[in-house]
């Protein structure tokens, strides 16, 4: 799996005025709606129920928010730079900057696993992230994080 199967480069933003963890999930949810047609109010629901469950910041500034859907036939994905990191509730108590949320078919099991694998292993590399943090433009960090995961599978 690579990135640009699940990742279209309108899902990518720099983001300036995130404010709380909720306002993102909020804001990630309303992008979705635009970008991928999904229903903002169904994604954030799904999205706050994930988090409920446990915290989706893995740590060093990263977090993973991802839920599953009737909805959808395939796995698709939104990642988010911010310019101020938010508190996120992480393992590390650290706030996040870089966040790859994954909206996944409910029932998809190894295909969505793989997608998290992925973008874990991805944003688990401090090179990746510094590469990702050094950049605000979206159609930059689109083209990063497909070569990364392109290279990776070569």
């Amino acid at each position: 799996m690579e990135m640009a199967e699940i990742l279209d480069q309108n899902a990518v933003r720099f983001a300036v005025g995130a404010s709380s963890k909720k306002r993102l999930l909020q804001d990630i949810s309303e992008h979705a709606e635009s970008t991928y047609g999904l229903k903002s109010d169904e994604i954030f629901s799904a999205l706050q129920a994930r988090e409920n469950l446990g915290t989706t910041g893995v740590g060093r500034g990263v977090a993973i928010p991802h839920a599953r859907f009737e909805s959808l036939d395939s796995i698709v994905g939104l990642f988010y730079r911010l310019e101020k990191p938010v508190n996120f509730d992480s393992m590390d108590r650290q706030p996040v900057d870089l966040i790859f949320t994954l909206l996944a078919p409910a029932n998809d099991s190894p295909e969505h696993l793989k997608a998290l694998a992925m973008v874990s292993r991805t944003l688990r590399n401090e090179e990746n992230c510094k590469t990702l943090r050094a950049n605000n433009d979206p159609a930059t960090l689109f083209s990063i994080l497909t070569e990364l995961t392109t290279s990776k599978a070569a």
